[in-house]
Order: C-alpha cells, then sequence, then structure tokens
C-alpha cells in the first residue's frame, strides 16, 4: 500500500506541475532581466534570404500569401513556392524573385518539401525562412529576424497571430495560440532557454538547417519538434522575435479542428520522449526546454487533473485543495498571457465554448491512431482578402 501510495502521488506530480509551470516561469521572468540584444543597426546591406512556402494539394491561397511577401521592405530575398501534388496552372508571378517548383512525385512531407526548394535554390542564401501556404507577413518581417541573426542567434520564431477570426473554432484557436506564443516564446526565451518552433514564421541559417534535417527522412507532421529537439542538443538557444509577424489561418469548422488537432496529438506521442534527452545535458537552456517537451497537449493535461482531483475527494481533502490551488494558477496565468498580449474582444467572448472546444479534441484524440492518414496538410475553408481581413481583425 505505501508502494501505491507514493506511485499514485509521483504520477499526480508528473501532470499537476504542467498546471503551475507556465506562471512560475513568468515569475521567474520578472526578475531574470536579459542582456540588451547587440544588434548591428547600421547594416550596410540586407542578408540574403531563401523563402520557402510549402503547399499541398491546395494553391488557392498561394497569390495572396506571394503578393504579401512581395511587399516585404526588404531587397535581398528569393520567394520558393513548393507546390507538391499541386495543379500550377493557375499560378503566375511576373516578378522575377518568384520561382514556382513542381515535384515530379509526391513528397508529402514538409521537410521533402524543404529540401525540394534548397536544393535548387538559385543563389547561395545565407539564411532561409519558412512560410505556410495559408500565410501572410507583415512588410517587417524579414527586418524583425534580422534583429535577432544580429544578435548571433542561428535560429528565430516569429509570431503567428490570427488571420482570421471568423468563427468561434477560429477564435479558441487564436486564444490557444496566444497562451503558446506568451509562454513558449516570449517567457521561455526571456529566462534564459529557447522559444518552441511553430511550424512556420521561423527562420535559420541555411546551414543549421541542412546540419539538423538533411541526413533525415521526417515524414508526417512534426518535422518542428525534430528540428528544435536538434537545435537544442547543440546546446543553441532559438530566439523569439514577437515583432516578426504572420498572419496564420485558424481553424473554422469541427470537422477540420479535429483532423488538425490528431495530427497534433500524434506528433507529441512520438516526439514528446525527445525531453527526456535534453533534461540531463546539463545547461539551463536545455532543461527548461526538456521539460516543456514533455509536457502533454493542453487539453489532455487538463482533463487528467481534473480526473486526479475528482479522485482526491474520496482520498484526500488536502489533495483537493493543492489541485484547486494549481487550477486557479492555471486559469489565473491564462488569463495573463491574454491580457498581456494584444488580445481581440471576440477571443475573451469565445471562451465560454472552451468546454466544446475541448470535446472536439477528445475526438481528436480517438483519431490519433489513423492521422498521419489524413492529408498532410490542413485544408483550408477560409478565403482570404489579404490585408483588408487582418486590418479588420486587428
Amino acid at each position: 500500500m505505501v508502494i501505491i501510495s507514493y506511485v499514485w502521488i509521483v504520477l499526480q506530480v508528473l501532470i499537476g506541475y504542467n498546471l503551475v509551470l507556465p506562471f512560475l516561469l513568468y515569475l521567474i521572468s520578472t526578475v531574470k532581466k536579459e542582456k540588451p540584444l547587440a544588434t548591428n543597426l547600421y547594416k550596410t546591406e540586407d542578408a540574403d534570404y531563401g523563402i520557402i512556402v510549402t503547399a499541398y494539394e491546395q494553391v488557392t491561397a498561394i497569390p495572396d500569401v506571394v503578393n504579401s511577401l512581395l511587399k516585404l521592405n526588404y531587397q535581398n530575398y528569393l520567394i520558393y513556392v513548393v507546390a507538391d501534388k499541386c495543379d500550377v496552372s493557375g499560378l503566375h508571378f511576373d516578378d522575377e524573385r518568384v520561382i514556382i517548383l513542381r515535384p515530379e512525385e509526391t513528397l508529402s512531407s514538409n521537410t521533402r518539401s524543404h529540401f525540394y526548394a534548397i536544393n535548387r535554390f538559385k543563389r547561395p542564401h545565407s539564411r532561409l525562412t519558412i512560410i505556410d501556404s495559408d500565410n501572410l507577413t507583415d512588410p517587417e518581417y524579414l527586418n524583425q529576424l534580422d534583429i535577432y541573426f544580429a544578435a548571433g542567434f542561428q535560429a528565430v520564431q516569429g509570431v503567428r497571430d490570427a488571420k482570421n477570426l471568423n468563427t468561434t473554432y477560429a477564435r479558441l484557436d487564436a486564444a490557444r495560440d496566444i497562451y503558446y506564443h506568451f509562454y513558449d516564446g516570449k517567457i521561455l526565451f526571456g529566462v534564459g532557454s529557447s522559444a518552441t518552433l511553430a511550424g512556420s514564421g521561423m527562420a535559420f541559417t541555411t546551414q543549421l538547417y541542412r546540419d539538423s534535417l538533411e541526413h533525415l527522412d521526417v515524414t508526417g507532421a512534426g518535422f518542428d519538434k525534430v528540428l528544435q529537439h536538434a537545435i537544442l542538443s547543440r546546446n543553441l538557444r532559438i530566439a523569439f522575435a514577437e515583432h516578426a509577424v504572420v498572419y496564420d489561418e485558424k481553424t473554422t469548422q469541427s470537422d477540420q479542428l479535429v483532423k488538425q488537432r490528431s495530427r497534433w496529438i500524434n506528433t507529441w506521442f512520438r516526439y514528446f520522449s525527445l525531453g527526456f534527452g535534453l533534461l540531463f545535458k546539463g545547461s539551463w537552456n536545455q532543461f527548461v526546454f526538456g521539460l516543456v517537451l514533455l509536457r502533454p497537449p493542453l487539453f489532455i493535461f487538463l482533463i487528467i487533473s481534473a480526473f486526479f482531483m475528482v479522485a482526491n475527494i474520496f482520498i484526500s481533502a488536502m489533495a483537493v485543495i493543492i489541485w484547486l490551488l494549481a487550477f486557479i494558477v492555471f486559469v489565473l496565468g491564462f488569463y495573463l498571457s491574454l491580457a498581456k498580449s494584444d488580445t481581440d474582444k471576440r477571443i475573451y467572448q469565445s471562451l465560454v465554448n472552451i468546454p466544446k472546444f475541448i470535446f472536439y479534441q477528445v475526438l481528436s484524440l480517438l483519431k490519433v491512431r489513423k492521422a498521419n492518414k489524413h492529408s498532410v496538410a490542413t485544408t483550408h475553408y477560409y478565403h482570404s482578402t489579404a490585408e483588408e481581413d487582418i486590418n479588420h481583425e486587428n
């Protein structure tokens, strides 16, 4: 019985720390002041970027994406659109900076698409940035990335703001992103660790990207998990550029949400164990990042935590109080992430629908074993009118 009691306590601790860790890191960030970035404010010329845009099966949004990139306040870049399993007959761009690549065979992999572009670079770009086929970019995107490269970082994650808030699902999806950008981006970087990678809106030195992934063939979702582990294994830090903004399409329909989340959950189960390898590497950067990699998806640890709290009603009143306090800390931390960010009032209004959002993610969990049989990309239903939509949302 004593052993069972200890196991019961350990299991609760392993789940419960996820409720309080974000707020704890926030408190640490308030006392740990990062040194100002030693940036080159007087650069004589722009660095050379290869901008890789990946599309799978759909190219509907590609004209908006490319037009957005062509409006960057930057001179030295080329845009490579990798149209995997796509009909490109309707894609026509007069600007010579746009290169359309149509693989002869279906790649069905983000990294294969990336290296398909890298191996066809028109010139040896020193840096590359990855943009999704539904993203739009802020005109200062590359200039903001430059600040961190000039400070010596080799990997930078920007912010993926919501492009659309047209449904409840989109607003709740945006709320989730704000939470993760705040804690897994700004706060993690602020305490001396690294921002987690988000799949797009991220940039690297071309050499680091090649060194990290060229020897691997990562299929299915989750290449960003493998990539960030490779970078952290070198004890490099991934910077968080909070003003390097891309606008990302949020899920608008329940079936879209279920398929997308089932892929993401499958990805966590495939790659969470990478966190163990970082915990004991010896650096603060790697230790904190390892803890974050081990964290289950948000809805999973919330449901398990609720189970533990209810179970303790029959076991320990003190444990119930501790769980209740942990939930209060989590809710406070979640609200803090929204309050500290530029959060649209519609997102606050949508929070009453969180139980429904969690329900559909539970459905995603039930389909997780077949997740990789779904399309490797999210189907897009929202048709942007580019900058007009963003201006309306904000």
